[in-house]
């Protein structure tokens, strides 16, 4: 089997519609699967586009996989005028309504709920 070097690579695969590029400066690439999380530190990285698609070729070596206990909470962005709804409902501080919006994730219902003590967050 013949090798062709990278350029003669790039010239074959740009005449299929495929374009090949390296990307540079790539520090770390995360893959989260379920309960595990791989990291590759220094990757070495290369995208092959084409019909509107990109493919990503990762080459490095596998710095850690851990099982991870418990997803992380993604904090929702919390509006003044929730905040203020929340206040004024409740009569509670602006601290325990942000803290009630926060642990039910921006719904107000829920939030309101929250600060009563009818529902747990």
């Amino acid at each position: 089997m013949a090798f062709l070097n990278p350029h003669e690579l790039r010239k074959l695969l740009r005449r299929y519609g495929i374009e090949v590029e390296e990307l540079r400066g790539v520090e770390k690439v995360e893959l989260y699967m379920g309960n595990k999380k791989i990291v590759v530190s220094s990757p070495q990285v290369v995208a092959f586009k084409m019909q509107g698609q990109v493919i990503y070729q990762v080459t490095g070596q596998e710095e850690v996989v851990k099982e991870q206990q418990e997803k992380e909470e993604v904090q929702v962005p919390v509006s003044e005028d929730d905040i203020k709804f929340i206040i004024d409902y409740t009569g509670v501080t602006r601290e325990k309504a942000v803290e009630a919006l926060l642990k039910a994730k921006g719904d107000l219902a829920k939030a309101i709920m929250i600060i009563r003590g009818e529902e747990k967050p």
